[in-house]
């Protein structure tokens, strides 16, 4: 089973992918997204998502400023403010 995530700006959709785990930095804390987690939303503060393609691989860690992350039936959502890079 692979989540689905999609990181998303105001100008464009940056990534839509089947991944193992996502780490989203919370304005309460970090937290992971794996497949079948709760609904879920919250804001996002400035910091780097971590992207598990696979389980057991390394993070992939992309720089992002701001927004909101939502966990639905479709997976995880992360609406940036501004992606680095």
């Amino acid at each position: 089973m692979a989540l689905h995530f999609e990181l998303v700006t105001p100008a464009k959709l940056v990534r839509s992918e089947e991944v193992h785990m996502v780490v989203v930095p919370g304005t309460e804390g970090d937290f992971g997204v794996l497949e079948g987690h709760a609904p879920v939303m919250s804001t996002i503060r400035d910091g780097a998502i971590q992207v598990f393609r696979t389980e057991g691989a390394a993070a992939e860690n992309i720089a992002v400023r701001g927004g909101f992350a939502e966990v639905g039936e479709n997976g995880l959502t992360v609406l940036a403010e501004h992606v680095e890079g």
